[in-house]
């Protein structure tokens, strides 16, 4: 499955690096995107291990803002 989320404020690359590594501790995430310029973030994931909402989850678990 593919999903696209807004996350507020991706300001630097600390931040590109602490999103990707949340999201990519998920089993079952296959790839992810982030965009820092537009605060966006495109993630494959398969649907048997896990959902959009943890992987939310584990975005806002660092503080940021998903929208």
């Amino acid at each position: 499955m593919k999903s696209t989320l807004k996350i507020s404020k991706i300001n630097s690359i600390d931040d590109v690096n602490n999103i990707r590594q949340a999201v990519s501790n998920n089993e079952g995430v296959i790839a992810c995107q982030i965009i820092a310029e537009k605060d966006q973030i495109i993630v494959f994931f398969d649907e048997i291990f896990t959902t959009e909402d943890k992987i939310i989850e584990s975005i806002e678990d660092l503080g940021y803002s998903v929208n």
